[in-house]
Formats: structure tokens, sequence, C-alpha cells
């Protein structure tokens, strides 16, 4: 593969987090060379922060393969529609169905540990009332969001996690771009903030290429990036 022709990698992070979630993962593309680039997901609502991530893929030259960490998995399924977007990855990830919410394809099976860890607080709204985020208490974060990650690692991860907005969780995706594009899909096998079930169904739906990883927390790119990185360039390989 030439180097002209390898996709970008586009790496969305989810809820709780921010882009520097994604740092092993980028050192290991780099170091096959493959270009990355890992933008702020602005976590305000579906339908934005995937125009958001489209727009970014737009002005990327060549094609690109979007990544996406839980939530980041529906924005990138919306914004896969670009045209330029050749592969979509998904890493422990919600894979919704064109009109699905959030909402309701965890309520098609057992909730998860993270809904009794939220805690709600408001951001301001121009010209309206303020909105609700929902963030993740910080003692409960290491065993929701990280269990196999170092556990001082986890208390910076815990203080520096980004909200997303409530409404994120009710609002339908527009589009399911796996209808159209191929796609890999990383399960985690031990998650407590989506019930692995949650990705194992929506990866099966999507036709997804699959990989389990047994023991893994719902931070495997943090805790496992090489394996993050190895379905990423499977992706880039096959797409490229």
């Amino acid at each position: 593969m030439s180097p002209a022709s390898t996709p970008t990698a586009l790496l969305v992070h989810g809820a709780f987090a921010d882009a520097a979630s994604w740092a092993g993962v980028v050192a290991e593309l780099q170091s096959h060379g493959v270009p990355v680039v890992a933008p702020p997901n602005p976590l305000r609502g579906l339908a934005s922060d995937a125009a958001y991530v489209a727009s970014v893929a737009a002005q990327i030259d060549g094609p690109v393969v979007l990544v996406g960490h839980s939530y980041g998995g529906a924005v990138i399924t919306v914004a896969g529609t670009a045209e330029n977007v050749v592969g979509l990855v998904y890493v422990a990830a919600y894979v919704l169905e064109e009109g699905e919410s959030l909402g309701e394809l965890q309520g098609r099976f057992p909730d998860s540990p993270l809904g009794g860890s939220l805690t709600q607080t408001t951001y301001p709204v121009e010209g309206a009332e303020p909105a609700v985020e929902v963030s993740i208490v910080p003692e409960a974060f290491p065993s929701v969001f990280a269990a196999d990650v170092p556990e001082d690692v986890t208390r910076v991860l815990a203080v520096a996690q980004r909200p997303l907005a409530a409404a994120s969780f009710t609002e339908p995706a527009g589009a399911a771009a796996w209808r159209t594009k191929p796609s890999w899909a990383l399960v985690a096998g031990a998650d407590r903030a989506i019930n692995p079930e949650v990705e194992r169904f929506g990866a099966q739906r999507a036709g997804a290429t699959v990989v389990e990883v047994e023991g893994a927390s719902h931070a495997v790119a943090v805790s496992q990036p090489k394996t993050v990185a190895d379905l990423i360039l499977d992706a880039i390989r096959a797409t490229g």
C-alpha cells in the first residue's frame, strides 16, 4: 500500500473521555505510517456531533476510516455517510440503526452499572433554559469505566472526563453508514459501562468483522492500545 493511498484514521472519542484517551492507539498507528486525526467530540447531541465529525472527515484529503469509541460509535454511524469515508471501526461502542436512539438500543438488554453511577449538572444554552449533562461520579469511574487501567491513571481520567448532553440518549440516529460501508468492531468482554451484549448485538446487526477482547474494560483503548490499533490496521489495509 502506498502512503498516498493509505486511509487516514479519524478517531472519535465517546462520553466521559477526551481525545487523549486515544494516545496509545495514535502512537501505534503512527509507528505503522498511518495518518491519524483525533478531534474533540463536542458531546452536545448526536446530530450536531455527527455533523462536526463529518465536516472534519470531508476536509481530509483522501479516504478516511472512522473509528468510534462508546458514544463515538453512534456518532460515526451517522457521520460515516461522508463521501470519503471508506470504513467504520467500533471500539466498545454503540452501533445504532437509522432512527434508533442510544436509549432504545440499551433498552433491549439488562442495564450496566453505568446508569447508577451518573451525576447530573447543567450547562448554558443561548436563548434557552440550561440543558442537562451527565458525567460519572469520580469514585465510581475506576470500576465502571476503566477497571483494567492502573488506579493512578484512572484518578486522572475521572477528573478529566467530559460530560455528555443528556438529550443524546433519546436522539435518533439520522443514518446508519454501516449499511453501505464495511465495518469492524471490538467487543470489550468485561465492559461495565456498556453491556457487552449491546456491543455484540449492534456489531452483528451491522455485519461487522468482530473481535472480542476477554477481560477488557470500557477503556480498552487505554489499557490495550495495540489490540485496538491492530483492528484499525485491519480496516486500513482492507480499504486502502
